[in-house]
């Protein structure tokens, strides 16, 4: 299984997934062993919210799912077509949350209030 945590510092989950261009990839064996693999540093040209080109470079990277703290419904929608889940969660460690995801267990729900505006992402 491969996640991307959304990152702008490296360190911790952030939020307004459309709008990051940083991200962390993190591949789970059939023993549920976590490995980071790549660390994701887009130009901003290239933020989902930014990017209107053919295939997003995050679609080639054989992802389940995205772990933010925050997303609108044109990125989720825009990841979802391409078989990516959108995780939106209050957790800010990326190992906790990347432990939870592939023992299958909930995420801390993320505050609903956190991403407010209408993204206008164009699909």
């Amino acid at each position: 299984m491969r996640i991307a945590i959304t990152s702008q510092n490296f360190k911790t989950i952030t939020g307004h997934a459309g709008q990051t261009r940083r991200f962390i990839v993190y591949e789970a064996n059939d023993a549920k062993e976590i490995h980071e693999v790549e660390r994701i540093d887009l130009p901003k040209e290239l933020t989902m919210h930014e990017y209107r080109g053919g295939e997003h470079p995050l679609f080639s990277l054989n992802l389940q799912a995205i772990v933010t703290q925050s997303a609108g419904q044109g990125f989720i929608q825009r990841v979802e077509q391409h078989g990516i889940k959108v995780l939106v969660t209050s957790e800010s460690d990326p190992a906790v949350a990347i432990a939870l995801v592939i023992t299958g267990q909930p995420l801390p729900a993320a505050d609903e209030r956190e991403h407010v505006h209408a993204c206008t992402c164009k699909l």
